[in-house]
C-alpha cells in the first residue's frame, strides 16, 4: 500500500498546485480590473495514516510520539483579499472609488441586491447611474423640493440637461451712499385734474329766446277830461307813460311792481284838467300784438314837477280805454326807467337745495341800446329733481355771467321775463358756475363730465382703462382697471394710488409715513399721501415725500379700451399743484419667485429727518409685478434706515419686502430680506443706491454635478443654483469574505457574510467616497509571480514523487524476471 498511497498523495499535491495556479492566474488576469479583489489559496493536510499513537512517559520509558504518515493536501480556503486598492483619478465625473470598507449597492436581475467595488459608472438613456455591465446603482432619491428621501433605496438619477430649477430670492444686498446733506423730504408732489362735473343730474337742454322789449305806441291815444268824482285837480297838467307788463301787478301797491315784468316805457302824453273836471279818460290804448305781454300799466306825474312817474293802474291787454280818477296821494311806486345798453347773452340752470345744474345752451346774443330784453321760452325741467330756475346774464364789466333772477318752479313754460338790471347791479350777484354739480367720491365714472367751453363731454365709458403714470421721472408699468357701470370716482382714486405705489400712513403703523405740508400753510392742513376729491370737483393725488417719489400722469397715461376694441385717450389732463422737495435716491433691480419668474422692484430712499446724532432715511419699495388677490397695488414695503454721526449704518425698522403671487402657481408671497449694512451715511454730492447682488435665480438646467465624500450628489444648474440630486449609499459586511461572487465584479450576500449595514459613506464604519476616481485591482503582480514559481515547483516535486513511485513499482515487477 505504501507505493500506492505515495501516488495518491502526490496527486493531491498536483491538484493543489493546479488550484494555486488557477487562483493566481485569475488574479493576474484581473490585475487591471477596477475594483477587483485578489484571492489567496490556503491548504490543509487531507488525511493521516496513523502507525502508532505514541505512549506517555512511564517509570520504564520516556514516552514515544505518534507515528503518522500524511496522505496528501487539500484546498482549505480561497479567500478574497479586501485590502484597499490604489485610488486613481478618472476623467469620468460619474466614477467613484471607495476609500475604506464598503460596497456599492446595485440592482441585479429580478430586483436582487448585489454589491460591487467597481466604481466605473455611467448614465443610461433614463439618466440613471449604472455599472459598466448595466446594473442600476441604488441610493436615496429626492422629492419635489430636492430633499433626500432616506426611506427606500431607488436608482440614482442625474438628469443632466433635462432637470430645471429656479431659486426664489431670499436676500438682496444693497450698496451706496445716502447723504445727510440736502433738503429734507418734507414736501410731496401733488397733481390735480381740472374741474369735473357729475352728469347724473339733468340740465336744461334748450336755450331761452331773447327779443327786444316793445315800447307801447301812445301816439294814437285820445285824452279827454271827465267829471266822475275823481281826485285830479282842475287846471293841472298831467303827463302819462305806458308800459307793457308780462304779468299782473301782484301783490298790488304799495308793493313794488313784479320784478322783470315791465317792458320799455312809452313816450309821454299830457293833458290839462279843465274846469269842473276831476278825471282823465285815456281812449284807444295800445295793444301788444306779439302775445308777449298780458297787461298795460299806466304811470303819471304832474307836468313840470320833474318827479318820477308813479303807478296809476293796469289794465288787461286789449282794453280800449281807461278813466284815471286817482289823486296824487293815491299813486303807487315810481316807474323803473332803467334801460340797458350792451351785447348780452343768457344761460338757464336748475336749482334745488343749493345744488345748481349745469347751464343750458347759451342763448343767442342780443345787442341792446337803451332798451330792455324779453326772455321767453325758458327751459323747463323735472319737478321731482329740481325746484327753481336760475337765469344768468353776461356782464361786460367783468366778462362773467351773473345771476339775474330766480324763477320758482321748473315746469311753467309760459313764464316771460323782461331784463332791466344794470350791469353794475348785476356784478354784485353770484357768478355762474359753468361746471354744475361737482363730482364726489361716490360719483359713477360713467357720469363724470368735463367741460369744454359751454359743452360737456363724458370722460369715461365702460371698458378697460390702461393706466401708465410716472414716478420720480421714471415710467411705471401699465396697469388695467375695468370700468363698469358701477365703478365710482373713489374706485378710480384707489386704483391710481395703488398703481403708482403711493403708500399711506397706515402702511407703517409703527412709524407712520409723514404727511406733506400744504402749499399755503397754515391756511390748509397737511395732506396725507393718497387721493381725494376737492370741494371744487378736482381729483388730487398726493405722492410720498421726496423728489424721487414725485408722480405725474402724461397725456397718453390714461387710455380707454372699449368693447369694440378701439382705444382712445381719456380727456382728463393733469397739472402740477405742488412740486416735491427732498434728497432721495432710487434703484431698480430684479428678484425671482419660486418658479424663477423675474419680478421688478424699485427701491426709493428719501431723507426723512436728521439731528445732531443721526440721519434717518425712509425707503419705499414698489413692484409692478405684485399680484394681490384683487386690485393693482404695487407698493410692497417701507421702513426706516438709521445712520450714526459717523455715517455708519445702525439699524432698519423693517428690512423685508413681500410680493404677492396670487394668480400664479409660485409660492406666495415672495418674501426677501434687504441688507442695508453696506450703505454709507457719509456726505456726498448726490445720494446713490444700488443692488450689488441677490441670491435668487431664473430657471436653469442641470449642467454638472458634484459627488461628495459623504455620497451626497449636488447638482449645479446653469443659473448657478445647486440642489441635492440624490445620495449614494454603501453597504458594509461583518465578513466580506463570506460574500458570494457572481462574476462581473459583483458579490451577493452569503450565508457567512452577515447582514449588510447600509449607510452614508463615512458613517457606521463605512468608508468614504472619492468622486472622479476609481479603485484599481489590488492584485500583487510580483507576489503572484512568486506564487506561480512556488506552485510550479510544487507541481514538479509531486511529479517526481509519482515518477519515483513508478520506478519502484517497475523494479518490483521486474523481480519475476
Amino acid at each position: 500500500m505504501g507505493l500506492a498511497s505515495a501516488l495518491t498523495t502526490a496527486l493531491t499535491g498536483l491538484t493543489a498546485a493546479e488550484t494555486t495556479i488557477d487562483v493566481v492566474g485569475n488574479n493576474l488576469a484581473n490585475s487591471n480590473t477596477v475594483g477587483f479583489k485578489a484571492s489567496n489559496v490556503a491548504f490543509a493536510t487531507q488525511f493521516l495514516q496513523t502507525l502508532a499513537l505514541g505512549a506517555m512517559p512511564s517509570d520504564d520509558t520516556g514516552g514515544t510520539n505518534p507515528r503518522q504518515i500524511g496522505l496528501g493536501t487539500m484546498v482549505a480556503d480561497i479567500t478574497p483579499n479586501f485590502n484597499q486598492g490604489t485610488v486613481e483619478v478618472s476623467s469620468n465625473p460619474t466614477d467613484m472609488a471607495i476609500q475604506g470598507d464598503g460596497f456599492f449597492i446595485v440592482e441585479g436581475l429580478q430586483n436582487e441586491r448585489l454589491y460591487t467595488r467597481n466604481g466605473i459608472f455611467k448614465l443610461n438613456s433614463a439618466n440613471e447611474l449604472v455599472t459598466v455591465t448595466g446594473n442600476r446603482v441604488l441610493g436615496y432619491g429626492i422629492d419635489d423640493n430636492f430633499e433626500v428621501q432616506r426611506t427606500n433605496l431607488s436608482s440614482v438619477t442625474i438628469p443632466l440637461g433635462s432637470e430645471a430649477v429656479a431659486k426664489a430670492t431670499e436676500n438682496v444686498y444693497l450698496e451706496g451712499t445716502l447723504s445727510p446733506t440736502g433738503d429734507l423730504a418734507t414736501t410731496a408732489a401733488r397733481i390735480q385734474t381740472g374741474v369735473l362735473g357729475d352728469g347724473r343730474y339733468s340740465r336744461p337742454t334748450t336755450n331761452l329766446r331773447v327779443a327786444y322789449a316793445n315800447e307801447p305806441s301812445v301816439s294814437g291815444i285820445l285824452l279827454s277830461g271827465n267829471t266822475t268824482g275823481g281826485g285830479l285837480v282842475s287846471g293841472t297838467t298831467y303827463e302819462y307813460r305806458l308800459v307793457y307788463a308780462a304779468r299782473a301787478y301782484s301783490p298790488p301797491p304799495p308793493s313794488a311792481p313784479p320784478a322783470f315784468s315791465e317792458g320799455v316805457y312809452s313816450s309821454t302824453r299830457s293833458y290839462t284838467v279843465g274846469a269842473g273836471e276831476d278825471s282823465i279818460v285815456l281812449n284807444n290804448l295800445p295793444s301788444d300784438t306779439s302775445g308777449t305781454y298780458s297787461h298795460v300799466r299806466i304811470y303819471r306825474r304832474v307836468a313840470g314837477s320833474g318827479g318820477d312817474f308813479q303807478y296809476v293802474d293796469e289794465v288787461a291787454m286789449g282794453t280800449a280805454s281807461y278813466t284815471d280818477t286817482t289823486a296824487d296821494a293815491g299813486l303807487g311806486p315810481a316807474l323803473n326807467t332803467t334801460l340797458l345798453s350792451g351785447n348780452y347773452s343768457y344761460y338757464v340752470a336748475f336749482e334745488k337745495d343749493g345744488r345748481i345744474s349745469r347751464p343750458s345752451p347759451i342763448s343767442d346774443p342780443i345787442n341792446v341800446i337803451n332798451g330792455r330784453v324779453v326772455l321767453r321760452n325758458i327751459p323747463t325741467g323735472n319737478s321731482a329733481e329740481w325746484d327753481n330756475r336760475y337765469i344768468y346774464r353776461y356782464n361786460p364789466l367783468d366778462t362773467q355771467y351773473h345771476l339775474l333772477t330766480t324763477i320758482s318752479g321748473v315746469t311753467d313754460a309760459s313764464v316771460v321775463l323782461v331784463d332791466n338790471i344794470t350791469d353794475t347791479a348785476l356784478a354784485a350777484q353770484p357768478k355762474l358756475d359753468m361746471d354744475g354739480p361737482k363730482i364726489i367720491p361716490s360719483t359713477l365714472l360713467v357720469n363724470v363730465l368735463r367741460r369744454d367751453g359751454s359743452s360737456y363731454e363724458p370722460v369715461f365709458q365702460t371698458g378697460v382703462l390702461e393706466f401708465a403714470g410716472r414716478k420720480g421721472g421714471r415710467a411705471l408699468t401699465e396697469k388695467e382697471f375695468v370700468i363698469s357701470s358701477t365703478s365710482t370716482v373713489q374706485d378710480l382714486i384707489d386704483f391710481m394710488v395703488n398703481a403708482m405705489g403711493i403708500q399711506v400712513p397706515t402702511d407703517d403703523p409703527s412709524n407712520p409715513i409723514p404727511k406733506s405740508p400744504p402749499p399755503d400753510p397754515p391756511a390748509e392742513p397737511a395732506t396725507s399721501p393718497g387721493g381725494l376729491v376737492s370741494t371744487d370737483g378736482r381729483i388730487i393725488l398726493t405722492a410720498n415725500n421726496g423728489k424721487d417719489n414725485a408722480i405725474d400722469i402724461g397725456l397718453s397715461g390714461m387710455l380707454l379700451r372699449q368693447s369694440d376694441g378701439t382705444t382712445a385717450t381719456v380727456n382728463m389732463p393733469w397739472t402740477t399743484l405742488q412740486e416735491a422737495v427732498g434728497e432721495s435716491a432710487v434703484t431698480d433691480f430684479l428678484v425671482y419667485d419660486s418658479l424663477g419668474i423675474p419680478l421688478r422692484v424699485r427701491l426709493t430712499a428719501v431723507l426723512q429727518s436728521r439731528d445732531s446724532t443721526s440721519t434717518v432715511y425712509r425707503w419705499f419699495a414698489d413692484s409692478p409685478d405684485n399680484d394681490p388677490v384683487s386690485g393693482s397695488e404695487i407698493s410692497v414695503g417701507t421702513g426706516l434706515i438709521s445712520f450714526d454721526g459717523e455715517g455708519n449704518f445702525i439699524s432698519a425698522t423693517n428690512n423685508r419686502i413681500s410680493i404677492e403671487r396670487r394668480h400664479v402657481s409660485a409660492r406666495s408671497p415672495l418674501e426677501f430680506q434687504l441688507d442695508f449694512s453696506k450703505i454709507s451715511g457719509l456726505a456726498a454730492d448726490r445720494s446713490t443706491l444700488m443692488v450689488s447682488r441677490q441670491d435668487g435665480s431664473a430657471p436653469g438646467v442641470l449642467t454638472s454635478f458634484i459627488i461628495g465624500e459623504d455620497g451626497l450628489i449636488r447638482g449645479v444648474f446653469s443659473n448657478g443654483v445647486t440642489r441635492n440630486l440624490g445620495q449614494v449609499v454603501l453597504a458594509r459586511f461583518a465578513n466580506p469574505s463570506g460574500l458570494v461572487q457572481r462574476g462581473q465584479n459583483l458579490f451577493a450576500e452569503g450565508v457567512n457574510s452577515g447582514l449588510p449595514v447600509i449607510g452614508n459613506p463615512g458613517e457606521q464604519g463605512i468608508g468614504t467616497l472619492v468622486a472622479g476616481a476609481v479603485e484599481l485591482s489590488n492584485t500583487d503582480i510580483g507576489g503572484s509571480l512568486i506564487d506561480l514559481i512556488l506552485a510550479s515547483s510544487m507541481y514538479r516535486g509531486n511529479t517526481r514523487v509519482i515518477s519515483t513511485a513508478q520506478q519502484m513499482l517497475d523494479e518490483l515487477l521486474s523481480l519475476r524476471r
